[in-house]
């Protein structure tokens, strides 16, 4: 179970005509390709398995006119991933998405926050 935030936080998923969608999680995965060289590695670092992240490598690279992560075989010394110029365009554009929404909601967000605060003084949880 994930950690609970101090602060409320708000989580996107964009889900396309046809059902696929992109979400935090193939944000991070995104992310982590682009900062560790590693489908392997982003996995890793988000607590994903080997095959699972695979997967969602896969699935990610399916959902736009063009792949968004190259790989190559080779192992540790010769093997790798990296974003295409598609994949870093998608991880800003979904990164700058969810800025513009968090900055949009940060009003109704916050209300929100003082209004479960309140249920916890008054004994509410």
């Amino acid at each position: 179970m994930p950690e609970p935030n101090p602060v409320p936080a708000l989580r996107l998923r964009l889900t396309f005509a046809d059902g696929t969608w992109i979400g935090p999680g193939k944000a991070d995965l995104l992310e982590g390709i682009a900062e560790t060289g590693s489908i392997a590695a982003a996995g890793r670092r988000m607590k994903m398995s080997y095959k699972r992240a695979w997967g969602l490598a896969e699935v990610l690279n399916g959902m736009f006119g063009e792949p968004l992560i190259q790989s190559s075989r080779g192992g540790a010394a010769h093997g790798g991933a990296s974003l295409t110029e598609c994949g870093a365009e998608v991880l800003r554009l979904y990164r700058a998405m969810l800025a513009n929404c968090q900055r949009a909601a940060a009003a109704e967000i916050a209300a929100l926050d003082r209004l479960r605060a309140q249920g916890d003084m008054a004994g509410g949880k």
